[in-house]
């Protein structure tokens, strides 16, 4: 087995522990945490595990796109790793401020914390999308 061979079959495992990361914090965790613990404690323990669910996932997608680089399907993770970025560092702290008012009394906050939080889930969405096309492309 070659080098570019040991990248590509390392790429391919770190894109399916991103692949089961991704899938337990959307369809396990989040929804048990939701469902099992008190609305303040459940957004409480979601803020706390969201930015080290980006940092982990962001970091997971960064080593797969070095590892299978320099495949096109390196970009497709490169910007999947960007969107956790982006969503730990400039989504999560806007959609925390529109929540917190909106728990604070302020009705108008509801507006952009639901458009915020739907943004969200769809950018998560995508990424969960990308990063199963790219393991596709890359087992087929």
């Amino acid at each position: 087995m070659d080098i570019f061979s040991v990248f590509h079959v390392s790429g391919l495992f770190v894109l399916a522990l991103l692949l089961g990361g991704m899938g337990f914090f959307a369809f396990i965790m989040t929804p048990l945490v939701f469902t099992q613990l008190p609305a303040s404690t459940a957004g409480q323990f979601i803020r706390i595990s969201f930015p080290v669910y980006s940092k982990v996932m962001g970091g997971l997608s960064l080593v797969a796109a070095l590892m299978v680089a320099p495949k096109t399907e390196s970009a497709a993770l490169l910007a999947v790793c960007f969107f956790f970025i982006f969503a730990w560092r400039v989504l999560m702290p806007r959609i925390n401020h529109y929540r917190d008012l909106q728990l604070g009394g302020n009705k108008q906050a509801g507006k952009p914390f639901d458009r915020l939080h739907k943004l969200s889930v769809l950018i998560n969405s995508l990424q969960m999308m990308t990063a199963a096309v790219v393991f596709i492309r890359l087992v087929n």
